[in-house]
């Protein structure tokens, strides 16, 4: 009987920023990402790694942007997700929103966040993004030849896009 092992895992990192992984209580730091990806990689197991669009708040959305890129850039995973955060009922962030501790980004502070995001990764790979950007040709192969397209694209939702009707479709949510 053939073994059947394991071929590939996501993992949901949310940032690549140590200020925003111990204000999130993630349990881990951005070294301990390079350390796993590493490991995965010299086992042969490809990798998902998934970015939490606007997870920093104001706060540090630049610095979040920046250093979560740096990091994935630094490892080889197959595919890059992006996705906005929403704060559901009962969460301690919306908690803490609601106590003025955090403060959550506008739309068009999430697409500026994601935009600078994707100026600063480097690794090739599949890229998508679960957010509620109605921008064309934003996820797809081959990330690095599509690169300035998705820029191109981030920076028209941001001049043009309907920021409206993105906060109406991200207050609608309920569930991941």
């Amino acid at each position: 009987m053939k073994e059947l092992g394991l071929r590939e895992i996501s993992l949901g990192v949310e940032s690549g920023d140590d200020w925003t992984l111990d204000r999130i209580n993630k349990g881990y730091h951005a070294s301990n990402i390079l350390e796993q990806c590493k490991r995965l990689e010299e086992a042969g197991i490809d990798y998902w790694m998934t970015f939490l669009n606007g997870t920093a708040g104001k706060e540090h959305s630049l610095e979040h942007a920046i250093n979560s890129a740096k990091i994935f850039s630094q490892c080889k995973p197959m595919l890059v997700g992006t996705g906005g955060l929403t704060l559901f009922p009962g969460t301690p962030l919306l908690e803490e929103a609601k106590r003025g501790e955090f403060t959550p980004l506008s739309e068009k502070e999430m697409l500026i966040e994601l935009k600078t995001f994707v100026e600063n990764l480097t690794c090739d790979c599949y890229f998508v993004t679960h957010h509620t950007v109605s921008g064309k040709n934003l996820t797809g192969p081959d990330f690095l030849k599509r690169k300035d397209t998705i820029i191109a694209s981030l920076e028209n939702e941001i001049e043009n896009g309907d920021l409206d009707r993105m906060a109406a479709i991200r207050s609608r949510k309920r569930t991941l």
